[in-house]
């Protein structure tokens, strides 16, 4: 018998009579009960935001007065603070100017400090050389586009401000121009191309060990504004800050974190998470700071937590950022000022085009920071500006950090988190994982709709759909053996490519006597919400990232809700009178293997579990460069309390076979050192490799 997976790619591209199976298998597609399946899963995620931001809504419209807005102020930054894992310590700037680029009435510096002891960081600082100093100053981060600091819509700006008599600092983000984190001396760039893509292999890294990659970045920003304000040439009283896109999701950040800022205008970033949600969901990983919706917090907390001094919305009507949750912010932002007698200080300017620190916003960020830290309150235009390359303004001899200087990348950085961490508080079993992750165990029977039998040479296939919890169906294949008798043994199996992928290992079991149900756990086989054709970019790294980051967001992580799919099925497996729940095995391949992992930790009636394909442990993720395919499993803050052998351990004595277990680019690890990972586990676990033409009845005859 061939693998499981080769038999799951065959099915589509094989012959009519085994494409017709699958669409037997698949069973809802077409039907007029199945059509929201694709949905399923993103509208239950975003009503639940949508109750929790309505809650939130409700307790800030009951705010009176002054200690109202203190006490959110607070709870904003505490909860911010939480959210990233924390600050690191200052150490040294180590701050040394590298270049010098003059020209007429402004110069730039070319400066190299460490964020962090050898976390090397790359700026560029327009200082004019009009006017009398000290100057106000302009702290500037950066959006994704192409060039980093070098990018011609940041030049216009930056220089402007010098022009205008203002001191201006920006720098490479973590991922852009001379900080490409995971260095290719081959491709002679990323090894992933794109920034965002970056950012989010190391923001799953971060999430994993409870940090958050904006982590890093907040804190480059902040130390910015150390050297910003180290500057002779610098009015410490009067600093602002301002930033398009990313820059923007900074600039809100840093305002709500660091009392030295004393403007803001964030530029094509704020919004509201229900319009995010209901649009262009949520972003990279430094745009996300989970749990944030749970905690109760949405944009305008931004604005809050700043309050009274003078915030500018910048705003884009065409931007794929919601202008009506942008303008939904502001109204609860004017509505906190005006409270603590400031309603002049906030301020919104939209602008009728798209993404981008376009021409009209950045006359409104000319006039607005003049209006606050020069005192002029008048029209504003844009000087001619000469923009230089990037390589003129580069601080490295290459180009590159890594290819100059190396040192430390948040790769390295998180690693060290996690050795920090890891031994500080493990949990002690499956019960403390199970409030961990928000597991709940329902205790009336899953409603059941039946959608037809399907009847096979020595056993049949009743179609069925059962309701996890109220909204959430899920689609179910219950394989009968004809063989008389009692009670028989039965199976949950969970296929990360959903249900109809099982079929050929699964017919292998039933005719080996064994009862099987087949589900397609929320946003798997029918329920997926995304198309992973191709398997490139976004959806090939982090599968379903939207539904998972909602998830965290909200609360409760996805591989815990599929845990509970499982359970349920168990429920379902329970109730029928063929089966005998004495004995009940959980079968789990690819994706579908960690949360049958989970449920059965949580599930004493699962009394045996097979897991093929599984991620070997989360430690792996984080001690390897790159993952693909491992969020949906992934779970906030797990390597600081327990990982996934851990989980296993726990299990025993119940037995538990590892297949073929696979590091975190999806790659086979030899059995001897699956078998060392696992070592903490006991006696009750088994590790094989599944030789070719083996079958399920056959790898498994031990379980059964």
């Amino acid at each position: 018998m061939k693998p499981i997976l080769a038999i799951a790619l065959a099915i589509t591209t094989t012959s009519p009579i085994m494409a017709q199976s699958s669409q037997e298998l698949n069973f809802l597609s077409g039907l007029s009960d199945g059509r929201d399946l694709r949905t399923m899963l993103p509208s239950y995620l975003n009503a639940k935001a949508g109750r929790l931001l309505e809650e939130r809504r409700q307790k800030i419209a009951g705010f009176s007065g002054k200690a109202d807005i203190e006490n959110r102020r607070r709870y904003i930054r505490e909860k911010m603070i939480e959210a990233l894992g924390g600050l690191p310590e200052r150490a040294p700037l180590n701050a040394r100017v590298v270049g010098t680029v003059e020209h007429e009435d402004y110069r730039v510096e070319k400066i190299i400090f460490e964020s962090q002891p050898r976390s090397y960081v790359t700026a560029n600082l327009y200082l004019p050389k009009q006017g009398k100093p000290p100057y106000p100053a302009i702290l500037f981060p950066l959006g994704h586009e192409s060039g980093a600091k070098a990018h011609e819509a940041w030049q216009y700006l930056l220089i402007s401000f010098a022009k205008k008599g203002f001191v201006a600092l920006t720098w490479d983000p973590v991922g852009q121009g001379e900080r490409v984190q995971i260095w290719d001396d081959d491709l002679g760039g990323s090894k992933l191309v794109q920034s965002t893509i970056e950012h989010t292999i190391l923001g799953i890294q971060c999430l994993l060990v409870g940090d958050n990659l904006a982590r890093y970045t907040i804190w480059d920003g902040m130390r910015a504004l150390d050297y910003l304000l180290s500057r002779p040439e610098v009015d410490p009283k009067r600093v602002g800050c301002t930033g398009n896109s990313g820059g923007g999701t900074h600039t809100a950040y840093l305002s709500a974190l660091d009392d030295r800022i004393q403007v803001a205008a964030p530029s094509c970033f704020l919004t509201s998470w229900e319009r995010l949600l209901a649009t262009i969901g949520p972003q990279d990983a430094e745009q996300c700071l989970p749990p944030w919706i749970a905690d109760g917090l949405d944009h305008p907390d931004f604005v809050h937590a700043f309050a009274p001094k003078p915030y500018l919305m910048l705003s884009a009507i065409r931007d794929f950022f919601s202008i009506s949750g942008a303008r939904s912010t502001y109204a609860e932002a004017a509505k906190v000022y005006a409270l603590l007698g400031a309603r002049d200080k906030v301020s919104m300017f939209e602008a009728d085009d798209g993404h981008g620190y376009s021409k009209p916003r950045r006359l409104a960020s000319y006039r607005w920071f003049s209006r606050w830290l020069k005192g002029i309150d008048e029209e504003q235009t844009e000087p001619d500006v000469a923009i230089a390359t990037e390589e003129e303004l580069y601080c490295t001899k290459t180009g590159q950090v890594a290819t100059s200087l190396g040192g430390e990348t948040v790769f390295s950085l998180n690693k060290r988190r996690f050795d920090e961490v890891k031994a500080k508080s493990r949990f002690n079993g499956a019960e403390d994982v199970r409030r961990f992750v928000g597991f709940e165990k329902r205790q009336d029977p899953p409603a059941v709709h039946p959608f037809g039998v399907l009847q096979r040479s020595g056993y049949r296939i009743e179609k069925l759909v059962y309701e996890s919890e109220p909204g959430m169906r899920i689609p179910s294949l219950l394989y009968l053996p004809d063989t008389p008798g009692g009670r028989k043994p039965a199976a949950i199996y969970v296929h990360g490519a959903g249900k109809a992928a099982a079929h050929s290992d699964i017919e292998d079991l039933v005719k080996g006597g064994l009862m099987v149900l087949s589900i397609d756990a929320r946003g798997m086989g029918e329920t997926r919400s995304i198309s992973d054709e191709g398997a490139s970019g976004w959806s090939r790294y982090f599968g379903d990232f939207e539904s998972t980051m909602t998830g965290m967001l909200t609360g409760k992580p996805l591989v815990a809700m599929r845990a509970e799919d499982v359970s349920r099925g168990v429920d379902v497996l329970a109730g029928r009178p063929e089966v005998d729940a004495e004995r009940i095995t959980a079968f789990g391949y690819g994706a579908g293997a960690v949360p049958v992992l989970y449920a059965a930790a949580f599930d004493p009636r699962i009394r045996k579990v097979a897991l093929e394909r599984m991620l070997l442990s989360y430690e792996a993720v984080v001690s390897g460069r790159i993952h693909q395919g491992v969020f949906e499993n992934a779970v906030r803050g797990a390597l600081r309390h327990y990982d996934l052998p851990d989980l296993v351990r726990w299990l025993s004595p119940r037995p538990v076979r590892i297949v073929d277990a696979v590091d975190p680019v999806g790659r086979l690890i030899p059995v001897a050192e699956v078998s060392q990972g696992y070592s903490r586990a006991g006696g009750n676990v088994g590790v094989v490799r599944r030789e070719p033409n083996t079958g399920a009845v056959s790898l498994y005859r031990d379980l059964l």
